[in-house]
């Protein structure tokens, strides 16, 4: 009879244990965590499927890229069967920071982070000693921080991009498009072309090598054609950028810019803006926005369109360049950004290391930084 009961008991825990282990917690809009069942571990005991507890931590769900890629991870996430919460840092590295001291006290136990702040290494080296002194492992993404912050965690890794590959590629882009259009685009034919540069932030690695490349190298491909190189619309501005002083890459800070800038700059006065570049779709759709305002962009036969260019290749983008109103932008991956995410992840359901499995992907010689290559998308 004891016998019976023993194995009616096991039964009962083993039961038990399944339960937690299908427990999954959805994005809350606040970013506070959502009561999870996790269950407890040993200090250096490699975490099984089952105990998983998760936070992601964007830096903004208001950003139309990052959304993508929220929506990518949460069903990879959930294909997985961990538990794991979202946590928007609403662009305030403070309040990010707070939710991720809060996520460890509170048993998260795997901390992915999109971090807000990219004007020093401060704040990622924060969080990752916060980190290794909890003993919770700490995958960084899309936002590029230093190689001695993942350097000094050896639970630490990143994964993004190569921050200089999309401006080369979108030089590219638009060197080759001017080539092939120049008088079209030329609208007052005075033999240059007249642009606009929208930049996402200050410090960020991705904006400062798109805000050079795109331009340094369109005018390479201008000059080998025989062409003038780009000149930025307002010679009274020697950064030769617009940058989102919020630092959160908005459409309608590209709004605003192009709206006083359409005031003054127009083809009645003969110095009409003829070009935009921008470093996020977000961007450029918000300068589309203020051009289809006096008339252009619209997409419709016989309408004029300045060419506009923009990085990410959102699905909103992409409509815009089928309809002919935004001309071409760099494929980021949003859908293999949260695959190799969850890649890492996987790792630590099946008790392997943090960057096992990892062969395929493109990873730094000297640091635990996986890239995930850029794309070209013209319609």
């Amino acid at each position: 009879m004891k016998k019976f009961f023993a194995i009616a008991l096991i039964c009962a825990m083993s039961l038990s244990m399944a339960a937690c282990g299908n427990t999954t917690s959805q994005t809350s809009s606040t970013g506070s965590a959502a009561t999870t069942s996790t269950a407890s571990k040993e200090d250096g005991e490699k975490a099984a499927a089952s105990d998983l507890k998760v936070g992601v931590f964007y830096y903004a769900f208001s950003d139309v890229y990052i959304t993508s890629v929220r929506t990518n991870m949460d069903a990879k996430l959930e294909a997985l069967g961990v538990t794991y919460q979202n946590f928007d840092g609403n662009n305030n590295q403070a309040n990010q920071t707070d939710q991720i001291n809060t996520a460890i006290t509170d048993g998260y136990n795997l901390l992915i982070v999109n971090i807000v702040d990219t004007t020093s290494p401060d704040a990622a080296q924060s969080i990752a000693d916060t980190a290794k002194t909890a003993g919770v492992p700490l995958i960084f993404f899309n936002r590029e921080i230093s190689n001695d912050v993942v350097n000094s965690y050896e639970k630490c890794a990143f994964v993004g991009t190569d921050a200089a590959e999309a401006g080369h590629m979108q030089g590219e882009m638009i060197g080759n498009y001017l080539v092939e259009n120049f008088d079209t685009v030329d609208l007052n034919g005075d033999g240059k072309i007249s642009y606009v540069m929208f930049k996402g932030q200050e410090a960020n690695a991705e904006a400062e090598y798109r805000t050079q490349y795109a331009v340094e190298d369109a005018d390479k491909i201008l000059a080998e054609a025989g062409k003038s190189p780009l000149s930025f619309y307002d010679d009274s501005n020697t950064k030769k950028y617009l940058v989102d002083q919020s630092g959160a890459w908005s459409a309608q800070a590209a709004v605003d810019y192009m709206n006083t800038s359409l005031s003054e700059y127009s083809e009645s006065n003969n110095n009409m803006v003829e070009l935009v570049i921008a470093n996020n779709d977000g961007m450029a759709e918000g300068a589309i926005s203020a051009l289809q305002g006096i008339g252009y962009n619209t997409g419709s036969d016989g309408s004029k369109t300045i060419p506009v260019f923009g990085v990410d290749a959102v699905d909103t983008a992409k409509e815009k360049i089928q309809a002919g109103q935004m001309t071409g932008t760099i494929m980021q991956d949003a859908e293999g950004m949260a695959s190799t995410i969850t890649t890492l992840v996987d790792n630590l359901n099946k008790g392997e290391e943090l960057m096992a499995n990892t062969d395929a992907f493109n990873v730094d010689d000297d640091v635990a930084k996986i890239r995930v290559p850029y794309g070209v998308y013209t319609g």
